[in-house]
């Protein structure tokens, strides 16, 4: 047994190289347990999200099974991990960004909530009967002065705004992919952004898609409302890419 075994009994043990195993392990139970990859990519004014849909039974109704939640009227997350801790994060989400509104009479900005999220999440990696949430959120919005808006928030309570992103099994080859377009990113219209996403996407797994296999969400514009695609829209989406290709 290894030396460094001995500290991954509890979650406030630090290992004599300063790591926290606990914390460790929920990243790669986030990263694995779902076997999902999603991306999010912010253009000029419209932020997309994009995950692969997979049914986990042929009995599950296909709609029920989703990772794209609707946080408030403006505000979108997409969820990677294990189900159970998505779900209760998107909860916490709902109810910091309702909570927010009733305090202060405005709507919570996506920043403050995924500050807020950030450290909730960071106070689960200071006690021994607690445990991190095996969950990474990205979330979405378009401000007035801001404009469009994508924050990342991780098991440990990292939280970063990004021009791109990625988590999942697939999340360094996605973010390479998306580092080489970053500039030309931030010029991008609405369907350029979506289209953008699912092209990172199927890049990164090799594979085309049916509208019925992925995700898709956006907000978008001065009215920043959140959407989650339609298979219709999707189709729509893959076949000006494959056109684009031929």
């Amino acid at each position: 047994m290894s030396r460094d075994s001995n500290y991954d009994h509890h979650i406030t043990i630090f290992s004599p190289q300063g790591r926290l195993y606990q914390i460790e392990y929920a990243f790669k139970a986030a990263t694995a347990s779902s076997g999902l990859t999603s991306v999010a990519v912010r253009g000029k004014d419209t932020v997309a999200l994009v995950t692969q849909r997979k049914v986990p039974d042929r009995l599950i109704v296909p709609e029920s099974v989703t990772n794209i939640f609707k946080i408030t009227e403006n505000i979108g997350c997409l969820m990677t991990g294990m189900g159970p801790d998505c779900r209760a994060q998107v909860s916490r989400l709902r109810y910091e960004a309702s909570d927010y509104a009733y305090k202060y009479g405005v709507a919570c900005p996506v920043g403050v909530l995924a500050k807020r999220i950030a450290d909730v999440a960071q106070v689960n990696t200071q006690s021994a009967s607690m445990r991190p949430l095996a969950s990474v959120a990205m979330l979405v919005s378009v401000e007035d002065e801001r404009g469009p808006q994508l924050y990342k928030v991780d098991c440990a309570g990292h939280f970063l705004p990004f021009v791109g992103a990625a988590s999942g099994a697939k999340e360094q080859e996605a973010m390479n992919y998306l580092e080489k377009k970053a500039e030309e990113m931030r010029e991008y219209g609405v369907d350029e952004t979506v289209r953008a996403a699912i092209m990172c996407l199927g890049s990164v797994l090799g594979s085309d898609f049916r509208g019925s296999e992925l995700e898709v969400a956006s907000v978008t514009g001065k009215s920043g409302r959140f959407q989650v695609l339609t298979e219709d829209q999707i189709e729509a989406h893959l076949n000006a890419i494959a056109d684009s290709d031929s």
